[in-house]
C-alpha cells in the first residue's frame, strides 16, 4: 500500500487528511500524519486572550480527535526528511517511508534571532502569538496603567500579517474601557510602509490608526532591543522607547527543514511556480506557512489552497497533470475594538477593496468598513473552524479563487 505522509497536524495537515482519506483509500493508499504532540490550537483566538475575550482552555483540542478514522497519527519530533530515500526520520530513530510527502509544519517564533529580545522576555517584552505568551500578556495588561506601549513587528513575513494591527486597535479599546487611555501612548512599529502592504487598505486602516491616536513608525528594520533602557533600535539609527513592548518576533520554518537541506535562509521550503511543489523534489508538496511562496501566511490561505492542492495530489496519483492554479486568495477579519471589525478579501494580484462580501449587494458583511456584524462573524468563525473547515469542507458562497463580485474597484481613484 502506498503512503502519503503529512508532516504537521495543524490547520493545513488536518484539512488535507480529512479531504484525502476517502479518495486515497479507494485508490489503495494510506495516510500517515506526524506531529510533535497532540495539541491543536485555534490560533486566531490567541489575539483575544489578553483582553479576556477568550478563555485559553477553549482554544485547544486534541489533534487525534480532529483527524479522520483510517489515518495513522504519530506523535514524535521529526529529525529530518531524507528525500533520496523517500523517508522521514524521527528523533527516536524510526524512519517512515513515503510515496508522496506533504509538508504542513507552519512557522514558529524565534525571539532569539533579535539581539536583546530574550533579555526582557516576559518582563517588559511580551508576545501573543503563543498561548502561554497571550496568557502572560493578559496579566501584564491588567497591571499597565501608564507609559508607552509599543506594538512591534520584527520582520516580515509573519503569519496573519494584520494581527498586530488588530492588537493595536484592541489595546486602544481596552485602555479606553479601563479609563486610562490618556495616560498611555501606543506606537505601531513596522518594517513595511504602514498599516498594510497595499495602498487602498493602507489608506483606510491608516486613517483608523490616526483616529485612534496610534503613532506609526514605518520602514523600521530592527537591529536590536535594549530592554534595560526600553529601546527598540533600527539599523538606520532611529530609536523607539517603550515601557511595554508587545512584539511579533521573527517567524521561521521548522528546524528540521534546514537539517534536511530543503529550506531557504528562513527555513521555508522553496516551491515551483505552482506554489505547492518543492523546487528540488517533485514528490514533496508544501502547504501553508511552511512554503517559501509570496502568498499571505494565514489560515484562510491554507483553507483556500487546500481546495486546489487536493485536486493536484489526486491528479498526480492518477498520472495526470492538474491545470488549475491557486491565486493566493486570502480574507481576514480585523478587530477594531468597541465590538466592531473590518473584513478584507484579496489575492496575490488584487488588493483589498471596498464592497460587500461574500455576495454582491446582500453581503451580509462589508469590506473595508467597520461593522458590528463583521465582529460577530469573526467570533462565530471559531465554531466554523472546529466543526466545518478542519473537516475539509468548502465554505458556502466563498470560492477558493478570489471573486470580484461585490467589490468596488477604486484602485484608480
Amino acid at each position: 500500500m502506498k503512503n502519503l505522509v503529512i508532516l504537521g497536524a495543524g490547520t493545513g495537515g488536518t484539512i488535507m487528511a480529512n479531504k484525502l482519506v476517502g479518495p486515497l483509500k479507494s485508490r489503495g493508499w494510506k495516510i500517515t500524519v506526524i506531529d510533535k504532540d497532540d495539541n491543536h490550537y485555534y490560533q486566531p483566538g490567541f489575539l483575544l486572550v489578553p483582553f479576556g475575550l477568550y478563555h485559553p482552555e477553549d482554544l485547544i483540542r486534541r489533534r487525534s480527535h480532529l483527524l479522520p478514522r483510517g489515518v495513522e497519527f504519530i506523535t514524535k519530533e521529526i529529525e529530518e526528511i531524507k528525500p533520496q530515500a523517500k523517508s522521514v526520520k524521527l528523533v527516536d530513530g524510526r524512519e517512515i517511508n513515503y510515496d508522496l510527502l506533504l509538508v504542513a509544519t507552519g512557522t514558529h517564533l524565534c525571539p532569539e534571532e533579535t539581539p536583546g529580545m530574550l533579555d526582557g522576555w516576559r518582563q517588559n517584552i511580551f508576545d501573543y502569538y503563543s498561548l502561554d505568551g497571550a496568557i502572560a500578556l493578559a496579566k501584564k495588561l491588567g497591571e499597565f496603567k501608564e507609559g508607552t506601549l509599543v506594538v512591534h513587528i520584527n520582520e516580515m513575513p509573519i503569519k496573519c500579517n494584520v494581527s498586530p494591527l488588530e492588537f493595536a486597535f484592541l489595546v486602544d479599546w481596552f485602555f479606553r474601557k479601563k479609563g486610562v487611555r490618556e495616560n498611555i501612548k501606543i506606537v505601531y512599529v513596522t518594517p513595511i510602509s504602514g498599516a498594510f502592504t497595499r495602498p487602498v487598505a493602507t489608506r483606510y486602516l491608516g486613517d483608523l490608526q490616526a483616529e485612534k491616536k496610534i503613532e506609526v513608525e514605518s520602514f523600521f528594520m530592527t537591529e536590536k532591543i535594549d530592554p534595560v533602557n526600553g529601546r527598540v533600535v533600527c539599523y538606520d539609527g532611529r530609536e523607539v522607547h517603550f515601557d511595554l513592548l508587545v512584539t511579533i518576533p521573527t517567524n521561521m520554518g521548522a528546524e528540521f527543514i534546514k537539517r534536511s537541506g530543503l529550506g531557504d535562509e528562513m527555513n521555508y521550503v522553496p516551491v515551483d511556480e505552482s506554489g505547492f511543489r518543492s523546487e528540488k523534489y517533485a514528490d514533496i508538496f508544501v502547504l501553508g506557512d511552511a512554503a517559501g511562496n509570496d502568498w499571505t501566511k494565514a489560515g484562510s490561505v491554507v483553507h483556500f489552497a487546500s481546495e486546489i492542492l487536493d485536486k493536484i495530489i489526486l491528479d498526480e496519483i492518477a498520472g495526470q497533470k492538474a491545470e488549475i492554479r491557486f491565486d493566493g486568495h486570502a480574507n481576514c477579519f480585523i478587530e477594531t475594538g468597541f465590538g466592531k471589525a473590518v473584513v478584507i478579501d484579496y489575492n496575490h494580484e488584487v488588493e483589498p477593496l471596498p464592497g460587500k462580501f461574500p455576495l454582491p449587494v446582500i453581503g451580509p458583511m462589508s469590506l473595508l468598513k467597520e461593522t458590528r456584524l463583521n465582529h460577530w462573524s469573526k467570533l462565530a468563525f471559531e465554531w466554523v473552524y472546529w466543526h466545518w473547515l478542519l473537516k475539509g469542507r468548502a465554505i458556502p458562497f466563498v470560492p477558493a479563487l478570489m471573486s470580484m463580485r461585490g467589490k468596488k474597484d477604486v484602485r484608480q481613484a
